[in-house]
């Protein structure tokens, strides 16, 4: 549930919810939709801005669950709400693409993380592409 204090900041013009700003002393957090702080404390100016510039654009990036198992499965966000945060295995843009979703708590736990560059694309999994066609070997 949403912390008490927490004020709602909207994006202008469609009004979209971006995030919230939390007390923090006499500053302000600005936090992100998945609960996590954005800034440092600064004033409320700057907390506003930041959540601007973020918006909602990290919302169809790729992320990243990691597994106990070690490797880490790449994910696309499909609902984020101070109540739950859930993912699917991305589809990558196949309409009959099999999906496994998995619903996690809000605040998002640091095993759901950006995507980095080291990471597996997900389209190849134990050594074969996922579409079954033989792997490319040097």
């Amino acid at each position: 549930m949403l912390p008490t204090g927490w004020i709602e900041h909207r994006r202008t013009g469609d009004r979209e919810v971006v995030g919230w700003i939390r007390p923090d002393g006499d500053d302000w957090v600005a936090v992100s939709l998945l609960g996590h702080d954005l800034t440092e404390p600064v004033d409320w100016l700057a907390a506003e801005e930041a959540l601007d510039a973020t918006s909602l654009s990290w919302l169809a990036d790729p992320w990243m669950l990691d597994q106990s198992e070690g490797v880490p499965l790449r994910v696309r966000l499909v609902e984020v709400t101070p109540d739950k945060v859930v993912v699917q295995t991305d589809d990558f843009g196949a309409i009959d693409a099999q999906v496994e979703r998995y619903v996690l708590p809000w605040p998002a736990p640091p095993r759901l993380r950006p995507r980095r560059s080291d990471d597996p694309d997900g389209r190849v999994f134990a050594g074969a592409p996922v579409d079954g066609t033989p792997p490319v070997l040097d």
